[in-house]
């Protein structure tokens, strides 16, 4: 004991620290009365070596430093325990010294703080109570019994088999076997071991996200969970419910409710209300892949679900699983595929007994939105039923292609369209299509690019890209534009249309095919329907013409059909109509235009000169006019060459007779008669 009078401060004999794995030195608050007063714990392990202690006698306390420095995390505690014993007599009459009293007293006063730190954590009866009796049976009595209360609160034992605290667990049935209690109530996790209130008031969402950042899997009971902010369901997680009581509320529609942004995750038996998105998938941490959303009810959100193809090819949106999922009211789109950023578009994701309904609340998107899609993002079983503001039940969007539907079920009111196939969505297929809505039953903007079957409205079957060995067709029907202008145009053929029936009334029209290598296999079919004298011509947007030339349709009802090699086109089969001749009277000069084969001219009223076109013009070329004057005059009818040339050598071939006639055909350098009557 020190020789030194200290004082005894009302303070805990103890303190502990966490190491940081470089300091050595650590401070103690209080009074020691020797270094061997000092007893240090890590991670409550006495240690008895490897420091020393400083500060003994000192009534501020000490340091105790150590040879070298603990380990980072470990918790370092230093106590003060004195000997519960009296080290000085005093001399009976002799004198009293002050310094020996002061020391015995602060012993005393020190050992008294470390009684009331031993029994500070003691368990222990109210003071203001009458204690019942503490002995605790003998063992034979106490043996496999469990301590406990009982109803007038005194202790006594138990059968292990009526409590909780029994160590083991054992279920029933062969080949069970005895488990530990602890790890047996482990096993469900629930977002409520975590806080979670779940009476609609409580701000529940960091206990959904400390629960699903400690466990794979968390049930979420019976409840109304309030949360501010989206939850993250990770990789491998599961968030299940108890069916439709177990209500996740958004307090917003400003954040998405639920995220999975990895792959392999289940959310199923919940209810989700509100939120920007009730559920988006889109690949963040990992590629978004093999999840799976089954027995929701999404209700009041912006939009329900969302599959995003987002910002990173090698994290995309595939493969992922929906099935009997119900959406309700939602204020832009039911489901809706889309890619937010630079990554691929969700792909052979698969929908199955889905239903969007609206219950009356106006609509700005569409139930299902494919904005952005391929590689078969199959829609099965699935129903559609939304108010008349929506701008379609289903709708196929410009960067959608190999988007299927099977059995779907489609009601909306004021026109809304059944389903929409913008411009640029290609190889769309619908499979038994029933269509409720007053709207067009399949809107096609998309040129023809859908195969449909039973589905649609007159027709059921719309085929697309398809090979046929051998049929047997009753009835065979070509779909036919009609093309008109209101001048002299050229007009690109529609190649989702196999006959064009082309007016030239106000005007020469060229009709253009598309390059032979585009249209493998293709056929079309190009008729002249006016009755005026202006030509339709058949030629290509690039490379050779139908059989190495254009095509000139002059008379009225003149056609011509097509195919292609994916090399060159060809032509199948042409006609000259009956009447295919032209009659001209009057004097002065009338160009051959070659859209007949036969002209009748008159030259009562003067001389007239009647000229060729060049023998190396396309329209002339390998083709045969036939040339006669009708009239009794003698004028002359005068057959000549426009821009010079000759006809066998000579320049004019004059018809100077009534009935007299020439035949000439161009070889691409000359022209030549083959015939002259008389």
């Amino acid at each position: 004991m020190s020789d030194t009078h200290i004082k005894i401060p009302d303070v805990v004999p103890l303190v502990r620290y966490t190491a940081n794995g470089t300091q050595t030195v650590f401070a103690y608050p209080f009074p020691i009365f020797a270094s061997e007063d000092i007893a240090v714990y890590f991670n409550g392990a006495e240690q008895v070596s490897d420091f020393t202690v400083s500060g003994a006698g000192q009534t501020l306390g000490g340091n105790v430093t150590f040879t070298v420095a603990p380990a980072s995390g470990v918790v370092v505690a230093i106590e003060r325990r004195v000997p519960l014993e009296r080290m000085t007599d005093f001399l009976e009459g002799g004198a009293l010294s002050a310094v020996s009293l002061n020391n015995e007293l602060d012993y005393l006063t020190a050992s008294v703080q470390q009684l009331q730190r031993d029994q500070a954590d003691m368990l222990r009866f109210d003071g203001l109570e009458t204690p019942s009796p503490v002995v605790l049976p003998v063992r034979d009595t106490r043996k496999n019994r469990a301590l406990g209360f009982d109803a007038n609160g005194d202790l006594t034992t138990y059968q292990t088999g009526s409590t909780l605290a029994a160590p083991t667990y054992a279920q029933s049935g062969t080949g069970a076997v005895t488990r530990n209690v602890t790890d047996k109530v482990k096993e469900r996790v629930s977002v409520k071991d975590f806080g979670a209130v779940g009476d609609g008031v409580a701000n529940d969402t960091t206990a959904f996200q400390n629960a699903l950042a400690a466990h794979s899997s968390v049930f979420v009971p019976v409840g109304t969970y309030r949360v501010t902010g989206t939850i993250v369901l990770g990789a491998n997680q599961c968030l299940i419910g108890a069916g439709q009581g177990s209500v996740i509320a958004a307090s917003a529609n400003t954040f998405n409710v639920i995220e999975m942004r990895a792959g392999y995750a289940t959310l199923a038996d919940l209810k989700i209300t509100g939120g920007a998105v009730g559920v988006k998938l889109y690949g963040v941490t990992a590629p978004c892949v093999q999840n799976i959303l089954r027995d929701l009810v999404l209700s009041g959100g912006n939009t329900g679900i969302q599959f995003d193809g987002y910002n990173d090819t090698n994290k995309p949106c595939y493969w992922n699983m929906v099935d009997r999922v119900l959406v309700l009211s939602p204020a832009t789109h039911g489901v809706h595929f889309t890619k937010s950023g630079a990554g691929d578009t969700p792909n052979a994701n698969r929908i199955q007994n889905l239903r969007v309904y609206s219950q009356g609340v106006n609509i700005t998107g569409s139930g299902i939105y494919v904005e952005h899609g391929s590689h078969a993002n199959l829609f099965t079983d699935c129903e559609v039923n939304v108010s008349g503001t929506a701008a379609a039940c289903v709708r196929v969007g410009t960067n959608a292609n190999k988007t299927h539907f099977v059995n779907l079920y489609t009601e909306s009111t004021n026109t809304v369209p059944n389903i929409r196939l913008d411009a640029g969505s290609l190889d769309t297929a619908i499979y038994n299509l029933h269509a409720q809505s007053n709207g067009s039953a399949i809107y096609d903007l998309s040129g023809g690019q859908y195969t449909a079957v039973n589905a649609g409205y007159p027709y059921k079957f719309t085929m697309g890209k398809i090979t046929v060995a051998d049929a047997n067709l009753t009835l065979l029907r070509h779909d036919t534009v009609f093309v008109d202008a209101a001048g002299v145009a050229t007009i690109d053929i529609t190649t989702a249309r196999t006959v064009h029936l082309v007016a030239a009334t106000n005007g020469q029209i060229t009709m253009r095919l598309p390059a032979a290598s585009a249209a493998t296999g293709a056929v079309y079919t190009v008729k002249k329907v006016d009755s005026t004298g202006n030509m339709v011509i058949v030629t290509v947007t690039s490379g050779m013409a139908p059989d190495g030339r254009d095509v000139y349709l002059g008379g009225p009802n003149d056609y011509v059909t097509v195919m292609s090699n994916g090399a060159s086109w060809y032509v199948l089969s042409s006609n000259r109509m009956a009447g295919n001749t032209r009659y001209h009277d009057g004097a002065g000069t009338y160009d051959v235009d070659m859209a007949v084969d036969t002209y009748l001219m008159s030259s009562f009223g003067g001389v007239k000169t009647v000229r060729l076109p060049p023998a190396n013009a396309a329209n002339a070329i390998g083709r045969i006019v036939h040339i006669k004057k009708i009239d009794v005059s003698s004028n002359a009818v005068n057959v000549t060459v426009q821009g010079g040339g000759n006809i066998d050598g000579s320049s004019t071939a004059a018809l100077t007779a009534q009935y007299q006639s020439i035949s000439a055909v161009s070889n691409g350098a000359q022209w030549f008669l083959i015939n002259r009557y008389p």
